[in-house]
């Protein structure tokens, strides 16, 4: 049976399959005899092209795939085999981003994609690099829902999975996508096309996924999703790694109200005096609290990626909506939605996380992205599968509960609830 034949090969359907075989070799599958046709398994394409490299290697085999099957033939507890899989997806963080970011050069290569060459592309794009992760995806949820009622699994997992196979599945969750991705899943021959190539390949977005595009395509949210399931796998073991001397003390996500943040950004506010006089400013204007009253160091890139737009931080405290903006300050607002919009105003929606331990751990740089208290809380929001709305709506504060001469014990995380 010809629909057989199409899932064997990992075809969706059998019209894919059929349409697939047309264009490679001329006749419908129904009118092909044994030994007359050249079929290809995705997994096991070797085609080499000029330039130097393997196509197949270079786009397939780099990625840095589990070995699930090999696992399941050896004897270990749940938390072993949970351990492995986490150490797996570490490894393929590290390895996978360069590899997607090959894979947007690849499909942006005009020389690439010669009539001739389509059949082949189809074959290391839609079989051996989107079907295999299909593939790897359905093992990884087999055997972590084997392992859940042990307690080991991070759940948030599934719900990367999910939004991993819709993606691969053609239905983008990018509305700006969605029509161009399903004529690619429909009839690979548009790929003809310079303009779908563009939207399907995106731009390189670098090994942390945040340089600035100008375009945002569908591989760069393969190249999200995969990391998705990797965060979802072993951020909780590295959040509890990164807390050395402090500890997380309470975390909850939060929506405020529409409210304006009021302060200055300058480089006389390093000296604690001049900080305490603009507080003074502040703290006179009773009537417009917001109820959130702590001294702030609030910090974004006005929307910008942060290889582009550079960092500003400002000193102040989140007021009512529309309140006043003293003589020398600046004012920034936040509404408890988004627009859609890159920059002002922003959303009030974030992850707020309270902190206690040394000071010095809690503050400390070196080893973190950033520092101690930002890596903490992003990482307990990716492993839990928690949208940034990054570079759009991106922005930090450190919250300085015991006032601005003190050290800060809690952060402020921008989020997409």
């Amino acid at each position: 049976m010809i629909i057989d034949v199409a899932m064997r090969y990992q075809y969706d359907t059998q019209e894919s399959f059929s349409k697939a075989f047309i264009r490679f070799h001329g006749i419908p599958p129904s009118k092909a005899r044994r030994g007359k046709v050249k079929l290809f398994h995705p997994l096991s394409i070797n085609i080499t092209i000029q330039g130097g490299f393997e196509m197949s290697h270079r786009l397939i085999d780099e990625f840095y795939w589990s070995n699930i099957e090999a696992q399941k033939s050896e004897k270990l507890t749940d938390t072993e085999k949970y351990r492995r899989i986490v150490s797996w997806a570490s490894k393929a963080r590290r390895q996978n981003p360069g590899v997607f970011d090959a894979l947007t050069e690849w499909v942006l290569d005009d020389s690439q994609w010669s009539d001739e060459k389509l059949a082949e592309n189809e074959q290391i794009l839609m079989q051996g690099v989107f079907a295999r992760f299909k593939e790897q995806n359905a093992q990884l949820r087999a055997y972590l829902s084997e392992l859940e009622p042990s307690g080991v699994v991070n759940s948030a997992v599934f719900k990367a999975l999910d939004r991993f196979d819709d993606e691969l599945s053609g239905v983008s969750h990018d509305e700006r996508l969605r029509e161009t991705v399903a004529k690619v899943f429909a009839d690979f021959s548009v790929m003809r096309e310079r303009s779908i190539r563009e939207q399907i390949a995106g731009n390189i977005t670098g090994p942390a996924g945040v340089n600035h595009v100008d375009i945002f395509g569908y591989i760069n949210y393969l190249k999200d999703c995969d990391a998705g399931v990797q965060w979802a796998l072993f951020m909780p073991d590295m959040v509890e790694r990164q807390q050395k001397g402090f500890r997380v003390d309470s975390f909850e996500y939060k929506i405020m109200s529409a409210m304006r943040f009021i302060g200055r950004e300058d480089a006389d506010l390093d000296n604690i005096e001049v900080r305490k006089k603009l507080f003074l400013t502040l703290d006179a204007m009773d009537e417009y609290k917001s109820g959130f009253d702590y001294d702030v160091l609030f910090m974004h890139h006005y929307g910008l990626c942060v290889d582009v737009g550079p960092w500003h931080g400002f000193w102040g405290r989140f007021m009512k909506a529309d309140t006043p903006v003293p003589e020398g300050f600046v004012c920034f607002d936040f509404v408890p939605y988004n627009d859609g919009k890159a920059g002002l105003p922003f959303c009030s929606q974030f992850a707020y996380v309270t902190f206690s331990g040394d000071m010095d751990a809690m503050h400390k740089r070196e080893g973190y992205d950033s520092d101690a208290m930002y890596d903490v809380t992003r990482n307990i929001m990716l492993g839990q599968g928690v949208p940034i709305p990054y570079p759009d709506k991106y922005w930090t504060a450190e919250v300085f509960l015991d006032g601005c001469d003190k050290y800060s014990t809690a952060y402020m995380f921008s989020a997409e609830l």
